[in-house]
């Protein structure tokens, strides 16, 4: 039965496990699409525009931000990052549901925003912090100032848990994976997100015997 997409709102502090996660639940349905940001920093060796980012300058930025076509957007470091508006809602009509890797506070302007109804959110937090710091040195990506930001913006992230409708502990990333699809599964089901259960339970109480 044709229902409306939904916005799954994905967030953690970082290190806890959210993009691996947000890969392997596309990669168990590919009909998921990803919400890719526009921002106004340049693009990087490699990033290719329209998939890695939306790449524009800031004029552009601040006039879709006017106009209510960013659903969530903050300013990182002097450079203007958001979801656009206008891709979720075709994806929205066709019943494809969108992803979103953002933080606390851009799930809170999406919450916030009109489709603030369609949204499912969830919360990834580690085991303990421990294994937190552990995950994040054994990348070997960041050096030590940085994973000592890191560890202390964590803090803040795990501070708005209760903001969520799901928060899952990632001790077990398969596990953990499979509460995610559960979560999708179950939400897809429900009476209210799919309009067309109406008029086929009217149709179905009018058959004759």
């Amino acid at each position: 039965m044709q229902r409306r997409g939904l916005l799954i709102i994905v967030s953690s502090p970082s290190g806890a496990g959210k993009s691996t996660l947000a890969r392997r639940l596309m990669e168990w349905d590919p009909t998921l699409r990803f919400s890719v940001s526009a921002t106004t920093r340049p693009p990087r060796p490699g990033e290719v525009d329209g998939r890695h980012y939306h790449f524009t300058d800031r004029a552009a930025f601040r006039a879709m931000v006017e106009a209510g076509q960013m659903l969530e957007h903050a300013e990182v470091f002097g450079n203007f990052y958001g979801s656009p508006r206008g891709p979720v809602e075709a994806a929205m009509a066709e019943g494809r549901d969108t992803l979103f890797d953002v933080d606390w506070q851009g799930g809170q302007q999406i919450r916030a925003s009109a489709l603030g109804p369609h949204v499912v959110s969830v919360f990834i937090l580690p085991p303990s912090l421990a294994e937190l710091e552990r995950r994040l040195r054994g990348r070997g990506q960041d050096d030590e100032a940085v994973i000592r930001d890191r560890m202390r913006k964590s803090r803040d992230e795990i501070s708005h848990w209760a903001e969520y409708d799901y928060v899952l502990v990632n001790d077990d990333l398969d596990a953990t994976e499979g509460d995610l699809r559960a979560i999708l599964t179950a939400e897809r089901l429900r009476r209210d997100r799919r309009p067309a259960l109406g008029p086929f339970v009217k149709a179905l109480m009018e058959e004759q015997a």
